[in-house]
């Protein structure tokens, strides 16, 4: 019930008329059955805006760290997503990612929208990274079409620790499903998986026009962060007065 009255009462309106998303393709996302919709992540808006537009209730996989925060703020960031019908997911742990696989499909079995980000995690600076395989395992066990989506603008409109967004343009891209079903039984096939996974992020590209770069964004992110840190051990210290 609270996700209803967030969606087309408290913060539904609002995120339209704020960021006044501009949607393309909404007619490829299917009116019943499970399907997944995969798509890039720019912004923690990303996690309201594609339900705000859509006609169907979407149950997104979130970072478990969104509902364990201390303080004031992090028990109600929990309440909020809880009580949006989204599931939490540890991304710890060699485990994780079957815990994830697990969760979605558990949302599939029941004939409804999955929303994933295959990148796993949001890209640091605009640019479309490598996704994970875990979706084309979803695909492939459930037996379901993958719609790519695309955010654009949304980085510019709230860019990693920005809270209040930026007036900027934003467009939400649905592109065509795809089928994977002649690929059914060969969710095993590493090679297959990665060729589904990389089918997808192509889909997802097509869409957003993106820079692409072949490495996992958390990776990269764990590069820059440490690339940045080099840097500031290296400037001069200034000599006290």
């Amino acid at each position: 019930m609270f996700y209803y009255l967030l969606k087309y009462v408290l913060l539904g309106p609002l995120l339209r008329l704020v960021f006044r998303p501009r949607i393309e393709g909404l007619e490829h996302v299917p009116s019943s059955g499970a399907a997944i919709v995969a798509g890039n992540h720019l912004s923690f808006s990303d996690h309201f805006l594609m339900p705000s537009i859509l006609k169907r209730r979407i149950t997104f996989l979130a970072k478990a760290e969104y509902f364990t925060g201390p303080g004031i703020k992090g028990r109600l960031t929990a309440f909020f997503f809880h009580s949006a019908g989204q599931i939490p997911v540890d991304r710890s742990g060699k485990d994780a990612g079957q815990a994830a696989i697990r969760e979605g499909l558990g949302v599939l079995g029941k004939g409804e929208l999955l929303g994933i980000y295959p990148e796993g995690t949001r890209s640091h600076d605009g640019r479309l990274y490598k996704g994970k395989v875990g979706v084309a395992v979803m695909a492939l066990k459930a037996g379901v079409p993958v719609i790519p989506c695309a955010m654009i603008g949304t980085f510019e409109a709230q860019p990693p620790g920005k809270v209040v967004p930026n007036l900027h343009p934003v467009a939400i891209r649905f592109g065509e499903p795809l089928d994977f079903s002649r690929y059914e039984g060969m969710e095993d096939e590493r090679a297959i998986l990665r060729a589904i996974t990389d089918e997808i992020m192509y889909a997802i590209l097509t869409l957003s026009g993106q820079e692409y770069v072949d490495q996992y964004a958390a990776v990269a992110k764990a590069e820059e962060a440490e690339r940045k840190a080099e840097e500031k051990r290296r400037l001069p210290r200034l000599p006290r007065s």
